[in-house]
């Protein structure tokens, strides 16, 4: 690449960021990183109807916390700034103009209701209404109306938008770096507005004169922008200016593997769509996010890397490092790309072997206050013995409650299966070996009661099975030798005699 790569992530501030927007993002950063470029912010607020307070805000914690910040944006590196739209307004009239000037764009007073009728029309004529070269002669514009009657309606303050020129009897040849070549045929598209009278751009100019001003290379963004492709490319060709290189993303599909991933989706499924929480002011409803449902933010960003994309290799772990080396756009699929909420929760299991204990433990005292006295140190020891069985921090009590809680009630079936007629006598013996161990490590209480077992000869099972059960309450985790070390002598002890009076 010998170009300076500049990417932008553009979202609109209506609300939280879906999971989609935040691999829309992912992508543009890997790619941005693999070849030393930048990374841009760009707050895309024209429609100020549809602002949400809090959305820009939600949309930068979400990026930090994925791990994958910008590095030009609001209130950071500003080289290019202001990037919020609603900041920008005063520069697009302008460019309208030049547009309106060299015969690519035209004025349209058309009213709402006027187009309204011209739809219903046509659908009652089995037809679709589009407003371009085939009726724009027929509507209220400046290409079917006098110099001097346009200059009456704007002089009169009446409302207008500008439209797009799009031409007649062309075909464009269009590349996309993930879908190769596009050929579209001119005469079925539409005049897009590009402004409107109340000083404020269409998502089509605005995003245009800012990739161009921002020096933007390559344009990656969600598949639901290719129809505009079209219009985009000529947009650029109108102006003089060099397009920038374009990659249109697959859409991200809903588990069943039909129709785009919706948040309707995740709350029938159970699964968050957003990657933080997000509280809609003015309902109060809570959306669930990734962040506080436990997930690490290493594996989201692993899991979602793979909805669209494929290194090529069986390699399914990368750290973020090893995903921007790996990262190619050419290897992005055209197709959608399936959501797994099971697998998201394997590169979670995964993730969670590599974090550090101590941080785990002070993680699963937050999760329970009432450990929040408990040895930090201790915790940290737990967790590395029971960790290998969970997810989240939120399953670390289930696994390990009887580090912390003696039991006060033992399994039914595993009482029955574990406790015989020589149980009792049996852990008696093993009481009264423990009693004397004076060393007690996992290493000395494995080799004492297992060379005791052998001695004895008798089988590992009528003694393990019991003992485990006598301290946990049931037949389940780790070595019995590592809870024995952890729980201490004395409370090995007392746990031994409260199962033999229980049982």
């Amino acid at each position: 690449m010998t170009k300076n790569v500049r990417v932008r992530f553009a979202p609109s501030p209506t609300g939280p960021l879906h999971i989609g927007g935040v691999r829309t993002a992912l992508f543009n950063y890997l790619f941005a990183k693999k070849y030393q470029g930048t990374f841009i912010l760009r707050i895309e607020d024209t429609d100020q109807n549809r602002y949400v307070e809090g959305a820009e805000q939600y949309i930068i914690d979400a990026l930090n916390w994925c791990g994958i910040p910008f590095d030009e944006g609001p209130g950071k590196n500003e080289k290019f700034g202001p990037y919020r739209q609603s900041e920008r307004k005063h520069l697009y009239k302008k460019y309208a103009d030049e547009l309106i000037a060299s015969g690519n764009a035209y004025y349209a007073f058309d009213t709402a209701e006027t187009l309204d009728f011209h739809r219903k029309d046509h659908e009652e004529k089995g037809k679709t209404f589009i407003y371009n070269w085939h009726n724009r002669l027929k509507l209220s514009n400046s290409l079917s109306l006098s110099a001097e009657e346009v200059k009456a309606k704007l002089d009169a303050g009446e409302d207008y938008v500008i439209r797009f020129k799009s031409p007649k009897n062309e075909t464009l040849h269009l590349k996309d770096i993930i879908r190769g070549d596009i050929k579209i045929d001119t005469n079925v598209l539409d005049d897009k507005v590009l402004f409107k009278s109340d000083g404020m751009p269409t998502y089509h100019l605005a995003n245009i004169v800012d990739d161009h001003l921002m020096e933007i290379t390559h344009v990656i963004r969600g598949e639901e922008w290719l129809p505009s492709l079209a219009l985009h490319y000529q947009l650029y060709k109108a102006f003089g200016w060099e397009a920038p290189e374009f990659a249109h993303l697959p859409l991200i599909l809903k588990p069943t593997g039909k129709g785009k991933l919706s948040k309707r989706d995740g709350d029938k499924m159970g699964f968050p769509v957003f990657p933080l929480q997000w509280t809609d002011s003015t309902t109060n409803e809570v959306s669930r996010g990734y962040k506080e449902d436990g997930y690490f933010p290493e594996a989201m960003v692993n899991f979602l890397a793979f909805l669209g994309w494929n290194p090529g290799t069986e390699q399914e772990i990368f750290n973020l490092e090893e995903l921007i080396k790996a990262f190619e756009l050419e290897r992005v699929n055209k197709s959608g790309a399936r959501f797994d909420p099971d697998k998201i929760k394997w590169f979670n299991h995964h993730y969670m072997q590599e974090q550090d204990n101590q941080i785990l433990a002070e993680a699963f005292k937050k999760e329970r206050p009432e450990l929040i006295d408990i040895d930090t140190e201790y915790m940290a020891l737990v967790v590395g013995l029971i960790k290998e069985r969970a997810t989240f921090v939120n399953d670390f009590w289930e696994l390990s409650h009887y580090f912390f809680v003696a039991p006060s009630t033992y399994d039914e079936k595993a009482s029955k299966k574990a406790f015989k007629e020589d149980t009792a006598d049996i852990l008696n013996k093993i009481k009264d070996l423990i009693l004397h161990i004076d060393d007690f490590t996992v290493t000395a209480l494995q080799n004492d009661i297992k060379g005791w077992i052998t001695n004895n000869d008798i089988g590992f099972g009528k003694v393990m099975m019991p003992l485990r059960l006598a301290l946990v309450g049931s037949l389940q985790g780790p070595d019995v030798f590592e809870i024995m070390f952890l729980i201490g002598k004395n409370e090995t002890i007392n746990r031994l005699t409260a199962a033999l009076n229980a049982l």
